[in-house]
């Protein structure tokens, strides 16, 4: 039995995985989250109890609290999921992002380097520092193609700057120190427990509330979607079996429009909630959730498409995802429209799913 670290485990994929891991593993699963607006121990309420889970509350920013943790649970692995990850907030507040995503990434690998400076081979060799990244580092696509593992860097957004650098570091750490670091760049993820400030649970939760349904520009922006538990069990395989040093692609071959996407939501709700049913649209005279649908500004430096090419990890290491959009989609919706109570409790704070990155002043 070793001990797995995840941090950012508070969160929509971090909680996804500790409950992967918790499952398909023998390993004892810390996680460590500092608990900000989108992360909550509610996402963690069926693991609480498990004999091999625990919880730390801390900031991967927070040298002290990165070095306590580490002497205390002896790491024999990490997998980095804390970050701060909306792309509109990092318009809005870029300098949290540049602390959370690149000084956090860098204590951790501190961390990490000094603690196995004084460990035994065997140690050594078996660790590992999984570092999850995101394809929105590579920029943005024309109309054909798709993002592979040698793609050049080009981010567009303060959001996608800071993880690019934090790819680099952990890249960086592997070769001039010999850490065993493997960096993971998903597509975009969806499925339960994901924050409502992302366009999913946004749409789904203004969609059942009658409220509008904004769509950025025209609604043509692409891109490839991936149910969130194959990345976890994706994240897994990378782990256990990924080459040190490596980097692996993880998309789920679901590239819709925005627009498209929001037109299935409404198809799925219609399914499991008829709008005729629903008492908010009924109180406002709204026949259809696709009537709620409503274009807006566009976001400043939006990227047009993003696509994964996914066939690496396939070849190396057998992974595929076992959900296609529409199964998944529609197991999403079914899980928001269960989980009404958490939805509101993770709200209770400031964000009520109003817009943001509008902002480009200084």
């Amino acid at each position: 039995m070793g001990t797995l670290i995840v941090t950012g485990g508070a969160g929509f994929i971090g909680s996804n995985f500790v409950r992967t891991a918790l499952a398909r593993t023998d390993d004892r699963v810390v996680v460590f989250d500092k608990l900000t607006y989108a992360g909550n121990l509610e996402s963690l309420a069926g693991v609480a109890a498990h004999p091999r889970y625990a919880f730390v509350r801390g900031d991967i920013a927070d040298r002290a609290g990165v070095r306590a943790l580490f002497r205390e649970h002896r790491p024999s692995a990490i997998v980095n999921f804390a970050a701060e990850s909306h792309v509109d907030r990092s318009i809005d507040e870029p300098g949290d992002f540049i602390r959370t995503n690149i000084h956090g990434t860098y204590e951790l690998l501190e961390a990490s380097r000094a603690h196995l400076a004084g460990a035994e081979e065997p140690v050594r060799r078996a660790f590992r520092f999984l570092h999850v990244s995101t394809d929105e580092v590579y920029g943005s696509l024309g109309e054909t193609g798709a993002f592979t593992e040698e793609s050049p860097y080009a981010p567009n957004s303060p959001y996608a700057a800071s993880k690019a650098a934090a790819d680099h570091l952990v890249r960086a750490w592997g070769e001039t120190y010999g850490l065993p670091t493997l960096i993971t760049n998903c597509s975009n993820n969806y499925g339960p427990f994901q924050f409502p400030e992302k366009l999913i649970p946004l749409m789904l939760l203004n969609a059942l509330e009658a409220r509008p349904l904004p769509i950025y520009g025209d609604g043509g922006n692409v891109r490839d979607w991936l149910y969130v538990e194959d990345h976890c069990e994706g994240i897994l395989a990378v782990l256990t079996r990924g080459t040190p040093g490596g980097r692996y692609n993880l998309g789920g071959q679901g590239e819709r429009t925005n627009l498209e996407l929001v037109d299935l939501l409404c198809a799925l709700l219609e399914q499991q909630r008829p709008a005729r049913e629903n008492p908010a649209l009924r109180a406002k005279g709204v026949a259809s959730y696709r009537d709620l649908k409503s274009f807006v500004k566009d976001r400043p430096g939006h990227d047009r498409r993003y696509a994964i090419d996914a066939s690496k990890i396939r070849r190396e290491l057998g992974w595929a995802p076992k959900h296609d959009l529409a199964s998944g989609l529609a197991a999403t919706v079914g899980w928001y429209l269960a989980n009404g109570a958490w939805c509101e409790s993770v709200q209770s704070g400031s964000y009520r799913r109003e817009r943001l990155g509008l902002s480009t002043a200084g």
